[in-house]
Order: C-alpha cells, then structure tokens, then sequence
C-alpha cells in the first residue's frame, strides 16, 4: 500500500497535467487522490506504521506510548492525522475563499477600473514590467496567493486575448513567488520559519532579497529580448455598468479593499492567530458596509453588488483542486513518504546548497509546506557559536536562508506547484503543459539565476 499511494500520486497528477486533452476538471482528479491515498493509507496502515518510516507516529507514540497497537494506529490515521492535516488545508482555503471573495468584491464594484485607468500603455514589454515589479512588492507586503489573486483579476481587465492574459498571470506567479520569498509574511512557508525562530525578520529580508530579485529580472530580461507587439484592452460588453457604483463608491470600495487585505499580516503579527482569520474578518467589514451602502438601491443593483451574489462567482472548483491536491499531499508525509526522501538526500548528500536546491525542485511537484515541514523536521535549530556544518544549521544560517528562497521560488517552475500558481491557473484556467512548454525554462532560469546570486552572497559575505 506504501508504494500504491505514490502510483496513485503520480497517475492522479498526470491526470491533472493532461487535463486539457482528458477534457476533465482538474479538481475531479485531485479530489479521487486526496480520498484514494488516505483510503489506501487507513488500509495499509498497520504495516506502513510499523515499518518506522512515519516520523508523525513515531514522535505520537513517544507521546503516547498506550497507542502503540493495531488500534491505535488505525485511531491515529482516522481521527488525528486526517483532523491534523484537514485543519492545516482548511485555513489555507478559508484564506482563499475570503480573498478571492474580496477581489470580487472589488471587482464588482468597478474599483480596479481606478488602477486599470492610469495605466495607458499597451506595449506588451513596458506593462509586463510594471505589472511584475508591482506584483513583487506587493507580495512582499501581502503574500503570494492574495497578490496573484489581486493581479490575475487587473490582467482581466488590461488584456483581451486568452494567450496574452496567461502568459502575463505566468509572469505574475513568478513575480509573487519571488516577492514572497524574501519576506517573513510573503510565504507559507516563510512564515513557518519566521514563526519557528528559524529566520528573524531583518536577515531573511537582506539575505534573501537580491536572489529573489534576480528570480524575477532574468526571466524578464529573456522575455524583452523577443516580445513584441500591443496588447488588446478587453471592450465592454455592458454599457450601463457606471449607473451602478458612483465614482466616490469605486475609489472608497477599493480603498476598503485594500486595507482588508494590508491588514491580514498585522493581525496575523499582533494576534499571532492564523491568517485566514484576519481574512475573513476583513470580508465580514466589508460585507457589513456593503450591506449598508446598497440597501436603499434597486433590486438589479443589490442583485450585482451585494456579497450574496457575489459569492456565487467565486471560483469554487480551484478551492475544490487545493483541498484534494493538499489531501493527497498531507497523506505521503503522514505516511512517511516526504520523511524517506529527507534522510536519503541528508545521508547521500550533505551539502545544504545541493540539497535546497532539490528541495525547490521537488516543492514544484509538491507542495512546499510538508517539504520545508520535513527539513525542519530532520534539523534542528543549533546553537549560536557551532562551528562546521552544524554553523549552516544556527538561527538565520545559510541553510534556512536559502531553504526559504528555494521553497519559496522553486514553485514557480509548474503551474500547480505553488499557491500563487493555482490560483492563477483555476482563475484563468491556464492549460499545465502550456505552462510547461511557455514558462517552465523561464522559471528555471530565474531560480538557478537566483540562487547563483545567494550562492556568491554567501561565499563573499561569510
């Protein structure tokens, strides 16, 4: 059953991949391997605890050795594990329901028409530039998947032709992934480190902000050297739009918008409660003040602008493609699968930069959270003074400043193998091998560009 769940990985992920030529959502194929690799699990789950190789029984079993039975582990597997890692999941859709929610909040009002506005130029070279310097900073300030969100929805309104709008949100989602890896609060698994003592704010910023730069210049660079052409703004098919939101209700609803979303990391830095909380407590304000704003319009007007309605635009089937794809994923490191490939590259080897390097690699396949979980996992945090490889392993050493560029940036290389990737993918229903074909090189250019510059840095500077 051990070696089933990654045969059913790999198939549901093909299926994915090819979801275009299969003509199936790629929500379908990732919900059967969330539920079919936690079945297979729960069936073998005697043996495969019993080998050992799960690091979540081991350390549970150390905490409750009367567990340590056929029973147990069946106990362990059904109610822990699964509520474990469902709860882990469920703050990360929460978070995605209430930011996409926003944005379309937003939209709906016509407040990005105030943005899309003061941008005039349709030369496909200079918009990609400023949207992509723009897109790094703010995820620097937000995060990744709320800045892809925020961006894919202006590309929408700046870009007419399907080919166009991917490759510009391709472009975004590297932007944001680099922007988020140089932040404690740009990235999930930034904010694991951060949160772990791993990294302090100030050394991750300065340490990892220029490999993250140079993720996204060199891919720019490769691009400007043979785009050409204008880009094609999208006509409106409704002329009576404006007789819905005044002027005044676009910039404040934007303005509102904005600050729901500034405000997720502040809450997150006072309250030390989950983000997602601050997201929805930032759609609950805006819900309310909507709510206030429209009750005295007419029923076409409430019918388009009040969130009830709203949220029936939400892209659900893309919440539904993270649930099965972080289900599938949450059962190969309950397992002990992602802890196996850990001790291998540890023990084979032992260079943190070829290892990270992988790690970034791999967290383009998988999902980044369970890899960077497993690293900090297998190492622990030394103590200030170590000297030789352990002096990799101290608060803000080489090997966790690198960890959270290369988790942080490695995503970029496919389309689903970061938040921000997506996202971007379900709202803009960009094809996998497209993605591959298109973007993948450039990504990987700009990862290894970036992680050459981090490379010297360190050489140089320690």
């Amino acid at each position: 059953m051990f070696t089933l769940m990654v045969v059913v990985f790999v198939l549901g992920y093909a299926a994915i991949a090819l979801e275009h030529p299969l003509k199936i959502d790629k929500a379908a194929p990732a919900l059967l391997i969330g539920v079919l690799t936690w079945t297979l699990y729960v069936f073998g789950g005697v043996d495969i605890l019993s080998s050992g190789v799960s690091r979540a029984w081991n350390e549970y079993v150390a905490l409750n050795p009367s567990a340590d039975s056929h029973e147990g582990m069946l106990d362990f597997i059904t109610h822990h594990e699964v509520l474990h890692h469902l709860s882990e999941i469920s703050t990360i859709l929460f978070f995605l329901l209430g930011a996409m929610t926003i944005v379309e909040i937003v939209d709906q009002h016509q407040g990005f028409k105030i943005i899309t506005d003061k941008i005039k130029t349709t030369n496909k070279i200079k918009l990609l530039w400023i949207l992509s310097i723009l897109t790094f900073f703010m995820s620097a300030a937000l995060d990744n998947l709320t800045t892809t969100i925020v961006m894919v929805a202006l590309i929408r309104k700046l870009i007419d032709a399907k080919e166009d709008r991917w490759f510009f949100a391709s472009m975004v989602v590297l932007a944001a992934n680099a922007g988020g890896a140089w932040s404690p609060i740009g990235d999930v698994t930034t904010i694991m480190l951060w949160i772990g003592g791993q990294v302090t704010t100030l050394k991750i910023i300065t340490g990892v902000f220029l490999p993250s730069l140079f993720t996204m210049l060199v891919p720019l660079g490769i691009v400007s050297f043979w785009m050409k052409g204008n880009i094609t703004r999208p006509t409106t098919t409704n002329g009576d739009e404006k007789e819905y939101t005044t002027h005044k209700e676009q910039i404040f609803i934007l303005c509102l918008g904005v600050s729901a979303l500034l405000f997720v990391p502040v809450f997150k830095t006072v309250t030390h409660l989950p983000p997602y909380l601050g997201m929805l407590f930032g759609l609950g304000v805006i819900w309310v003040v909507t709510e206030l704003m429209h009750r005295n319009k007419g029923d076409e007007s409430k019918r388009r602008l009040m969130v009830t309605g709203i949220l029936k635009k939400v892209d659900v089937p893309t919440v539904l493609f993270f649930l099965g794809i972080l289900s599938a994923v949450s059962s190969l490191q309950s397992a002990g699968h992602l802890d196996i490939l850990a001790r291998y590259m540890d023990e084979n080897i032992h260079n943190i930069y070829i290892i990270n390097l992988i790690i970034g690699v791999l967290s383009s396949i998988v999902d980044n959270v369970p890899l960077v979980a497993g690293a900090m996992g297998m190492y622990s945090i030394e103590a200030a003074g170590a000297v030789g490889y352990a002096a990799n392993f101290v608060q803000d050493g080489l090997f966790w400043e690198f960890l959270a560029y290369c988790a942080g940036t490695g995503g970029s290389i496919l389309i689903i193998g970061s938040a921000a990737g997506v996202a971007a993918m379900g709202m803009e229903k960009i094809d996998f091998i497209w993605y591959m074909k298109n973007i993948s090189l450039l990504a990987l250019a700009g990862y290894l560009a970036g992680a050459g510059v981090y490379y010297l840095e360190a050489v140089l500077l320690h």
